[in-house]
């Protein structure tokens, strides 16, 4: 579970490695600009952490679904099975409302200390669901058994932080936004 450092809100998050993937169901609640929201999510990856399949429901007066399929090239569909073109070349997907979603391209990209890589992701803006493409670059600071440090940009809005994940590559602390709060494996 992450909440927010500011304000009210929470994730709570279960993750399944299964023998042929990885497979994510999480439920964020929070607010943005003093509007709650409830989303729901599920990811399933492959076992090398690129996503599959992504479904995502807001929840409230205005609900909304929106799911997505994506192969190992990055080329999106939509439910009914229209290309995404727009969305080409992301591998990931980065939804803004979670932590998360940082440890898909952490986990996938196993970067050793020193090394960097730009990538192309599906963002989606929470509760708005607006979808864009944008361009992130992860650099590893440093690792550990305990876990590791990123240096996280995204490059198509100027942003920066550091993330500290544990050895799962789980957030633990994004400044400013959210901080885990328990985290318990079964």
């Amino acid at each position: 579970m992450w909440v927010p450092w500011i304000g009210t809100g929470i994730e709570h998050l279960r993750l399944q490695q299964i023998d042929k993937g990885i497979y994510i169901d999480s439920v964020v609640v929070g607010s943005k600009h003093k509007q709650p929201f409830r989303v729901w999510y599920k990811i399933y990856c492959d076992s090398e952490w690129r996503v599959q399949t992504c479904l995502l429901h807001r929840y409230g007066p205005r609900s909304r679904e929106l799911k997505f399929q994506v192969d190992s090239q990055g080329h999106w569909v939509d439910a009914d099975n229209i290309s995404l073109s727009a969305l080409e070349g992301c591998i990931d997907v980065d939804i803004s409302a979670t932590p998360f979603t940082n440890t898909l391209p952490i986990r996938r990209l196993s970067l050793l200390p020193g090394q960097s890589t730009d990538i192309l992701v599906t963002y989606i803006s929470i509760p708005e669901l607006e979808i864009v493409p944008v361009k992130k670059r992860y650099t590893c600071l440093e690792t550990s058994d305990n876990g590791s440090l990123y240096h996280y940009e995204n490059l198509t809005r100027g942003f920066a932080t550091e993330l500290h994940v544990d050895a799962q590559g789980l957030v633990l602390d994004y400044p400013e936004v959210w901080k885990r709060s328990w985290n318990e494996f079964f």
